[in-house]
């Protein structure tokens, strides 16, 4: 099984149309894919109002969720862009998180776990214990991502997941074709940032799935 739920396409920096993507996903067996493209307070109704319309992709084989990826968006207002993701019809939220490698301002990582609106937590960066707790709490799931660069605090964001029980997602965060990630390279990802067979088992065919059914 495979749910990925943090992608982009061209609807904001991504290669693909959602078709292609949504096709290219299904034939490396996904039975899920979130098109979750970056929006701020300037674009979410555009690219939210769009991403919906990929619903109509969905099939026996592979569903497809419309959603966003809040992006560079000031703590202080990022849950008013939440707001109007879900009233737009955005159903997965993934919040970019504190990458070591962007300058997200400080204080993203907080703003997202405290909103129980979002989904995942994506590429946390160090993020500190407090914020994992409080992500535990609101039901936030923490991305270990496949992403260049991103990955490179992956081993803390499980460190820091499993000292407070917190959920995790193996997500790809695609932009391009080869971004896509198959179940068996998910779970490469997964082992060489540290996680037990058991939490990478729950990370890939239990947490996603359950974030889904809750829809």
């Amino acid at each position: 099984m495979r749910a990925d739920l943090h992608t982009h396409t061209v609807f904001s920096d991504g290669e693909l149309i959602p078709a292609e993507l949504v096709r290219r996903a299904a034939v490396l067996g996904h039975n899920a894919i979130a098109i979750t493209d970056h929006v701020d307070m300037t674009n979410v109704e555009f690219v939210v109002k769009n991403v919906v319309k990929a619903a109509e992709l969905c099939s026996d084989e592979i569903t497809v969720l419309p959603g966003v990826e809040v992006t560079h968006v000031p703590p202080a207002k990022m849950d008013k862009v939440i707001a109007d993701a879900k009233r737009f019809g955005a159903k997965i939220i993934v919040v970019h998180g504190e990458t070591v490698t962007e300058p997200v301002a400080k204080g993203t990582d907080m703003a997202a776990v405290r909103n129980p609106d979002v989904d995942v937590l994506g590429h946390p960066g160090f993020i500190t214990e407090e914020e994992a707790q409080i992500a535990k709490d609101n039901g936030v799931a923490l991305e270990v991502t496949g992403r260049a660069g991103h990955n490179i605090t992956n081993g803390h964001v499980v460190n820091m997941a499993r000292r407070v029980g917190a959920e995790m997602v193996i997500d790809s965060d695609a932009h391009a074709p080869e971004n896509l990630m198959s179940e068996a390279y998910a779970r490469i990802v997964a082992a060489g940032a540290g996680m037990t067979p058991e939490e990478i088992e729950r990370a890939i065919n239990v947490t996603p799935f359950d974030i889904i059914k809750r829809l």
